[in-house]
């Protein structure tokens, strides 16, 4: 009796499809979830497969991407995608313990070992509505350029410009710079084109008066 009974429920369980690996070929994005349709391993078409995602992650597979496949009640038709991989793009070069999210273009964000985070990409925009704070001891920009579109800039400390300064005035500014307090110059100053440390004037006799050494 135990016998026959085995054999009923194996006979069950073989009508009940265990999960399964399948290869993505199309995804619909635009519901509240994912739509996928793929190929399963032995060559059966998948359709209308929901890829479940944990919240606040979203990703939207390339095709050839790699899935594995829970049928729901056993039945292929009514099936959820439960995780993707796709080896061709998957950042292969983490250490122990290192965590990355990567792209298909070659972007990526990676957590890596020594407290160190690094972010490749191409462009990287940051929109804030109100604010964006850092807080570090030392910064250091490297950039072609760097355009500030901003009514005002201020700094707290020294400003040092190694390559030179020049500033002009702009909509609505009287003076190009303001000066509150004495200006110390170790050298030439040029007004209008004229010299001020070697400008001379004429004395009261028709003269030329000597300039500052």
């Amino acid at each position: 009796m135990i016998g026959d009974i085995d054999k009923r429920i194996q006979r069950a369980l073989a009508g009940v499809r265990q999960a399964f690996r399948g290869v993505v070929n199309s995804v619909s994005s635009d519901g509240p979830v994912q739509i996928v349709g793929g190929e399963g391993l032995s060559g059966e078409a998948m359709t209308d497969l929901e890829y479940m995602q944990h919240y606040g992650f979203s990703s939207n597979p390339p095709d050839g991407t790699m899935a594995v496949i829970l049928p729901i009640g056993g039945k292929t038709g009514h099936g959820i995608i439960i995780a993707t991989e796709h080896g061709a793009y998957r950042f292969k070069q983490l250490m122990r313990g290192e965590v990355a999210i990567s792209s298909d273009e070659g972007d990526s964000v990676v957590l890596n070992r020594g407290r160190v985070i690094n972010v490749k990409t191409k462009t990287l925009n940051i929109d804030a509505d109100d604010e964006v704070n850092i807080n570090t001891k030392k910064m250091a920009i490297k950039a072609d350029s760097i355009d500030a579109d901003t009514p005002e800039l201020a700094v707290s400390g020294l400003t040092s410009a190694n390559g030179g300064l020049a500033a002009k005035a702009g909509e609505g500014r009287e003076h190009a710079i303001d000066i509150d307090g004495t200006a110390n110059v170790t050298d030439d100053v040029f007004i209008n084109g004229k010299s001020q440390s070697g400008h001379r004037h004429k004395d009261s006799l028709g003269g030329m008066t000597t300039a500052e050494q």
